[in-house]
């Protein structure tokens, strides 16, 4: 288990919900990995780079919401700058990472709470 943090901790968290409007294979990321844009409404279209190639094809991405982490710090990743990042739950290794989604179709820049 991770070190607990205070309320005033979590109120700096900034998770919203987008949808996937480009993915591409990243060929030049050191492990395998998807380069993918996601539409986030009135904060605007991020990218970020995803190590989910075990677990979901380019064509199936397209369409699905995620759930972001949207008020990191850009982040260098080969020759992007990441802006976000996609959460997901670990089964295991890296490798296996599951998409957090919502359960129902919802606004894009939806505040995660």
């Amino acid at each position: 288990m991770k070190k607990k943090i205070n309320w005033d901790d979590f109120e700096k968290i900034d998770m919203r919900v987008g949808t996937i409007i480009k993915a591409v294979e990243f060929k030049i990321a050191i492990n395998p990995s998807y380069l993918i844009h996601v539409d986030f409404g009135e904060i605007g279209i991020k990218k970020t780079s995803a190590q989910i190639t075990k677990n979901y094809k380019l064509k199936d991405l397209i369409g699905k919401q995620i759930v972001g982490l949207v008020n990191l710090p850009k982040k260098q990743i080969a020759n992007i700058q990441s802006e976000f990042l996609i959460l997901g739950a670990i089964d295991g290794s890296l490798e296996n990472v599951v998409i957090i989604q919502p359960q129902s179709i919802t606004k894009n820049g939806s505040l995660i709470c």
